[in-house]
């Protein structure tokens, strides 16, 4: 399992967690998409969106291996913002790429993408 050395580990002030330790002995928890209800709490959205730009700033739109990145996480992003980069796609590997659909994170999270167009001061 590669581990993605400097990328944050959890949201700050928080026990959100992005990355994790060490392999599961069990193998690897999937992958798959979770619905996000228009009622989910602040909290919650603010994670998936530190999340997407901690992804986005260490990857930006190159596809990336899932390594120790959180299954947990990358479920409220998957098949919306994170999608598959490979054909056929195993959600049960650690080596599994993945890759940003930068159009539906830029609808879904556009502050994330300010500094792209010189909106932000």
């Amino acid at each position: 399992m590669i581990k993605h050395r400097g990328f944050p580990s959890r949201l700050p002030g928080s026990e959100f967690q992005f990355t994790i330790r060490r392999p599961n002995k069990k193998g690897a928890t999937p992958i798959k998409a979770r619905e996000r209800y228009a009622d989910r709490r602040f909290a919650d959205r603010r994670a998936d969106e530190a999340f997407l730009e901690a992804l986005w700033e260490f990857f930006g739109e190159e596809p990336f291996e899932r390594g120790n990145l959180d299954a947990g996480r990358i479920n409220w992003l998957f098949g919306r913002e994170v999608v598959a980069a490979e054909d056929p796609f195993d959600p049960e590997s650690y080596e599994a790429l993945l890759r940003i659909n930068k159009g539906k994170a830029m609808a879904n999270f556009p502050d994330i993408f300010e500094d792209d167009y010189g909106d932000s001061a």
